[in-house]
């Protein structure tokens, strides 16, 4: 490659040295911020559940409604209403946020999608919470449709329904973590679903049916379900005179069980990344 003396360059203009030759390769780019990041993978991904995840929701929410049809039929109200109706609603985000997005994680780490989001320059914390988001984000309508027919259904007052904006995310975050959670840790994609599917029949099983009628140690598994805080907040609020005390502890089980499985699922997703 021929060079120009410096007097046939234009005025002013130096020649340029290659730093690259001097320094080895260019910087890279600085990562960008956590939250800048998280909005644009929250966006992202909502963006791809509407188009991919709508006829799932409206399965989801006619399956729980399904549920509180047939349980209409041996429940007549009280406290059993009260536990059907908020297991069937917290149900709809169980579906979405525990079962879908665990299939989804598994399915991308079995087809080097993890690959991709590894290049960006982007936090790991910023690619789960995203996708968590969103995912607990695509619950509401259904959530809300499954709470306004169940209270039709059983009678229950329609007043106190405002304690959904509380229940959905907090709830949407303990099981979209642990959905996440399960997906990036499991070893196959088949296995990521079976465990998604599990996860949801748990859901069902422990959250719908009323506690009461269930032997003891299912009812000490039921404590452990992360999503049975969130039931059991929702329930309290059907009562004449709630309880606004013992909803908000239920409540802050539900959002400390969150922040601790969407800690477990960042810390897989970064052990599953670098493989």
């Amino acid at each position: 490659m021929s060079t120009l003396p410096a007097e046939v360059l234009p005025t002013g203009a130096l020649p340029v040295r290659s730093h690259d030759a001097e320094d080895g390769a260019a910087p890279l780019a600085p990562r960008a911020r956590l939250l800048p990041s998280l909005a644009a993978v929250y966006r992202a991904q909502l963006s791809r559940a509407r188009v991919a995840r709508i006829p799932l929701l409206f399965v989801a929410t006619f399956q729980s409604i399904g549920i509180m049809v047939l349980m209409r039929g041996v429940v007549d109200g009280g406290s059993e209403a009260r536990a059907v109706v908020a297991g069937s609603t917290v149900l709809v985000v169980a579906f979405v946020a525990l079962n879908l997005l665990a299939q989804y994680f598994g399915q991308l780490r079995a087809s080097g999608g993890l690959d991709h989001y590894a290049t960006l320059p982007v936090p790991p914390a910023a690619v789960v919470l995203g996708a968590a988001g969103a995912y607990a984000s695509f619950t509401v309508p259904g959530t809300v449709v499954t709470a306004v027919a169940g209270s039709v259904l059983f009678g229950l007052p329609l007043g106190q329904l405002w304690i959904l904006g509380a229940v959905v995310p907090l709830a949407g975050a303990a099981l979209a973590g642990l959905g996440a959670a399960l997906g990036l840790l499991a070893p196959r994609q088949e296995i990521a679903t079976l465990l998604g599917q599990l996860g949801m029949s748990a859901a069902l099983l422990l959250g719908v049916l009323p506690a009461e009628r269930l032997p003891e140690p299912i009812v000490w598994a039921r404590d452990l379900l992360p999503s049975t805080y969130g039931v059991e907040a929702l329930a309290r609020t059907f009562d004449p005179h709630p309880d606004w005390v013992a909803v908000g502890l239920d409540l802050a089980v539900c959002g400390a069980v969150g922040v601790v499985s969407l800690a477990v699922a960042t810390w897989a997703y970064r052990r599953a990344a670098v493989r």
